[in-house]
């Protein structure tokens, strides 16, 4: 909340009757509003930059050297539990990549615990200098068609929109209930428009008539455009579009073509998924600037789309911008090709010098939730795929893509029970129930994944987070299924019956405790012990399976009760 006190001593240094807190001399600025790039001074008071002009009086001065100073980098949408750290530990992850703001949706942490899981979210992000805004997870279950471990009704959710930082309603993603008229569904948007916020929506696999059932109860922005078609049918319908480019989600090059002079400030970025190891060795939406400018986009075109587009789709007026009234969020850029930054202010404070933080590690929050258990009594009995016949449905796994293909294929079976055929590389995959102990359990067929004698197992299926699995034996995934279980949540691949590498999340089963230089580490294990029992290469086995589990993006997905079907929107058997 500003204070009369606050605008007064801006407005003293604004009309040089006050020194500022720090001035930045001798840089290029780069104006989001005019396009244009021009020299001057930025005056900063109470972390706010109060002047753009010509300062002299300040109690810090900064030179530029010429460097433009662009705004902080603002992250549209995404889900901080993917890179598997709390929002603290994010931050670290962040900042030295030009990030100072995200938009997040915490829906895969309340799937599994609810309000609470949020309430901690918004408490150890306040422990870091990011500034973390939260849309309410609009589906809490995603779907009917799984078992999760929290309902959030709208009256769950109305009380947490008195948080300062709480801005809106997270990806409708159940698209049936909206076409419905659900009145929950209905009822959170509503509570979300009273409250002044942005409606995000999911668009996976709709068409331009679903795309009307959207428009019309308010929902503005899409993420999950994965061409440019796609793209143009969302911004001739008024959408907010942010082109994505995450670790599975790799979908910026094919929908960057719909971006042009007259339409490019109706398109922000966002990252959704991106683990950690994808973070440090590419970046965030410093990244997808780059690569936006690599492939034709100008740079100010690509600065303002990493900037103000998304301060402006999720109504955060004082930020986005290198002008006065705005939070002084500033990057210091080496140039405007490569993208490269060699400061980083947030609230005029410097937090990142040459890529070194300058403040120590943040303090956490504490878990104010004992992290659910995990329940179930899967046995080897369980994993067995029974078939009418030698024909099934399979999952096709795409690499690098959110979406599957339905393929029918020829498969082996032995006395009416599936056998998994590496040589044809059809898989076998499994989801387990993990929150209630109902003992669901899905089995299915997967092809991609190309492993030849082992398996790999994890807690984190979005969205509801049960466990999921995929493996060459019964047993292999057993003994997988069973260690990650002993872990209280996390990631594991086996190799003929030893557990090869793991990675502990015993928060929620999403996410560690421990920072993420560790988890780094743990993650190059895990990879290069996956491609100890697999040959296929080029995406991310462990993010890319955790999708496997999503009915809510096209085609076949498998969840705890079972084969999925979008085209459908039902379950459907294995066998034909």
């Amino acid at each position: 909340m500003r204070k009369v006190k606050q605008l007064q001593e801006r407005v003293a240094v604004s009309d040089l009757r006050a020194a500022a807190d720090v001035v930045i001399k001798n840089g290029r600025i780069v104006n989001v509003f005019s396009g244009e790039i021009y020299d001057g001074d930025v005056a900063i008071k109470s972390g706010y930059i109060v002047g753009i002009g010509e300062f002299n009086e300040a109690a810090e001065m900064i030179d530029a050297n010429g460097q433009f100073i662009v705004p902080g980098f603002i992250d549209a949408h995404v889900h901080v539990e993917s890179a598997m750290v709390p929002p603290s530990e994010f931050a670290r992850v962040l900042l030295p990549n030009g990030v100072t703001t995200i938009v997040t949706d915490p829906h895969e942490i309340a799937n599994v615990a609810g309000a609470k899981g949020i309430e901690f979210m918004l408490d150890d992000a306040a422990t870091s200098p990011l500034d973390m805004y939260v849309m309410l997870p609009s589906s809490v279950p995603a779907t009917p068609f799984e078992h999760n471990g929290a309902t959030l009704a709208a009256s769950d959710l109305r009380p947490l929109y008195q948080h300062e930082k709480v801005i809106g309603l997270a990806e409708v993603m159940d698209f049936p209930s909206v076409a419905a008229g659900h009145a929950d569904m209905l009822q959170k948007i509503v509570d979300a428009e009273k409250h002044g916020g942005r409606i995000d929506g999911h668009g996976a696999g709709l068409s331009k008539a679903d795309l009307n059932n959207y428009l019309a109860v308010g929902i503005r922005t899409d993420h999950e455009s994965t061409t440019a078609d796609e793209a143009m049918d969302r911004l001739r319908a008024g959408m907010f579009v942010m082109l994505r480019e995450g670790t599975v989600g790799r979908d910026l090059l094919q929908t960057l073509p719909a971006v042009t002079a007259k339409n490019s400030h109706r398109f922000c970025f966002c990252t959704d998924d991106k683990l950690i190891d994808d973070l440090l060795e590419e970046g965030s939406i410093n990244y997808n600037v780059r690569l936006a400018i690599a492939n034709g986009i100008d740079p100010v075109t690509a600065i303002q789309m990493a900037t103000i587009n998304a301060a402006t789709c999720h109504k955060l007026p004082r930020i986005g911008a290198v002008a006065a009234g705005y939070q002084a969020d500033i990057l210091f850029l080496r140039d405007l090709e490569t993208v490269t930054i060699t400061k980083v202010m947030k609230r005029g404070q410097v937090v990142v010098a040459d890529g070194i933080r300058e403040e120590s590690r943040f303090e956490k929050a504490e878990v104010p939730f004992a992290s659910p258990t995990i329940r179930h009594t899967l046995t080897l009995a369980d994993l067995e795929l029974r078939l009418a016949s030698e024909k099934a449905n399979v999952i096709g796994m795409q690499p690098n893509s959110l979406f599957t293909e339905h393929l029918v294929e020829q498969i082996v079976a032995r006395d009416g029970v599936f056998q998994v055929s590496t040589e044809n590389d059809q898989l076998k995959m499994v989801v387990v129930e993990r929150h209630r102990g109902t003992g669901c359990v899905g089995v299915g067929i997967v092809k991609g994944f190309g492993i030849q004698h082992g398996a790999i197992a994890t807690t984190v299926a979005h969205d509801s987070h049960n466990i999921v699995a995929v493996g060459s034996s019964d047993a292999d995934i057993m003994l997988a299924i069973r260690h990650i279980t002993e872990l209280g949540g996390g990631i594991a691949v086996v190799h003929d019956g030893k557990v090869a590498a793991d990675l502990a999340l015993p928060i929620a089963g999403l996410l560690s405790v421990e920072p993420y230089e560790k988890i780094q580490k743990r993650l190059e294990l895990l990879n290069h012990a996956f491609h100890d029992i697999s040959a296929a290469e080029g995406f991310d086995p462990f993010l890319t399976l955790s999708f496997l589990t999503l009915p809510v993006i096209p085609q076949l997905k498998l969840t705890d009760q079972g084969l999925f079907d979008f085209s459908r929107f039902g379950f459907i058997e294995v066998g034909v």
